[in-house]
């Protein structure tokens, strides 16, 4: 069987490093907040490019501290409305509402999967106070159309960076480029921890302080509480993991993009429909192939058929946002490209391990697929 992702070939590669980076903390006898995340955030900013990194638990904590934040800040208040893309992972969208601020679903452009700017602009209203567009899939969003619609509307651009760590458009990478950006460092992320892990990236000292208070219980000194924040901390174990991966990222995204390059001009089947068939994957900068997602109007017929020989795919993501039970009041409402996407996307097996025979395999596997 060729897996969809194979975590611990993956984390194989740097085993002793990562023992290395274990046996100091764990020596240290220092646990929380301590030098390893302190490195770890100085490293991850200077990667993405910015001034600040600040560790949290995750990357769904990294999206709903960072609106609680401007909460307190007072650029935003219950009910404002956020702008989201509507065929997002569902955390985009949990973020808003879990500080009582209003999602509106944006339609993606179907050639890219990400929010569609000509329709950010159709969707703000008085109430509009954030963009939040989604690095879906690996690719950077719009995001020069994207601020400049900020700009233009004076609004706050919240990027969720979760699935996109060292994507760039001109020399400028997801994370560097809204007024913060959230991202999550789940073990089967590009840049992955061995547990859960996020950060939020910014420019911005002042937000940057208040997240430091919220992610420690709205704390910036020990028992004397600002704010009403939560416990939402990067541990010095896992930052001191991260630290170690992050070394090898560029490297291991430059395999994904060989990957890619090769489905991209290998795979030759009118029943499937490939992502960006117009460009050199291995030069597109823009994209960092966190998941390699093609669409067939057959994918149950197609997943059933990769399987029986031999090839592990996955579905993200199988339900839209707005027909998930946790979001009934949106039940009835209608998103087609959304949910043509939904119905339609399959990923392939995309990873730093994957060897590049088992891609040929694939590649050859979907060219016979036939109904």
């Amino acid at each position: 069987m060729i897996p969809f992702l194979d975590l611990k070939n993956i984390n194989q590669q740097c085993r002793e490093e990562l023992i290395v980076a274990c046996t100091r903390v764990i020596d240290s006898g220092w646990y929380i907040g301590g030098n390893e995340l302190e490195q770890f955030e100085q490293n991850f900013a200077n990667y993405c490019g910015v001034k600040f990194a600040i560790g949290v638990a995750n990357g769904l904590d990294a999206l709903i501290l960072t609106l609680r934040a401007w909460k307190e800040l007072g650029k935003l208040q219950d009910g404002d409305e956020v702008i989201v893309p509507s065929n997002t992972y569902i955390a985009s969208i949990l973020a808003i509402t879990a500080n009582n601020l209003t999602p509106v679903l944006v339609e993606p452009d179907l050639a890219t999967y990400n929010i569609d700017p000509l329709k950010i602009e159709e969707a703000i209203t008085a109430k509009t106070k954030v963009i939040l567009p989604v690095h879906l899939y690996g690719q950077l969003a719009a995001m020069s159309d994207i601020m400049h619609i900020a700009k233009k509307h004076n609004l706050l651009v919240l990027e969720d960076s979760a699935q996109s760590h060292g994507a760039q458009l001109g020399h400028k990478k997801a994370g560097n480029w809204g007024d913060a950006s959230g991202f999550s460092f789940y073990p089967g992320k590009n840049l992955g921890a061995l547990g859960d892990a996020g950060a939020i990236t910014t420019n911005d000292a002042d937000l940057a302080q208040t997240l430091r208070a919220l992610r420690n219980y709205g704390s910036h000194e020990k028992y004397k509480n600002l704010f009403v924040g939560v416990n939402s901390r990067l541990d010095e174990i896992q930052a001191a993991m991260l630290d170690v991966k992050l070394k090898n990222l560029d490297a291991e995204v430059n395999h994904r993009r060989t990957i890619a390059k090769m489905y991209l001009e290998g795979i030759k089947n009118p029943e499937l429909s490939l992502p960006l068939s117009d460009i050199d994957a291995s030069q597109y900068d823009q994209h960092v192939w966190h998941l390699f997602v093609i669409r067939s109007r057959n994918r149950e017929a197609l997943q059933q058929y990769l399987a029986e020989n031999g090839v592990q795919t996955l579905i993200h993501y199988p339900i839209p946002p707005h027909k998930q039970q946790a979001y009934k009041e949106w039940n009835d409402l209608s998103y087609p490209i959304s949910e043509k996407i939904h119905d339609e996307v399959m990923s392939l097996p995309i990873g730093p391990t994957l060897s590049l025979e088992s891609v040929q395999q694939i590649i050859d596997l979907c060219n016979k697929f036939r109904l």
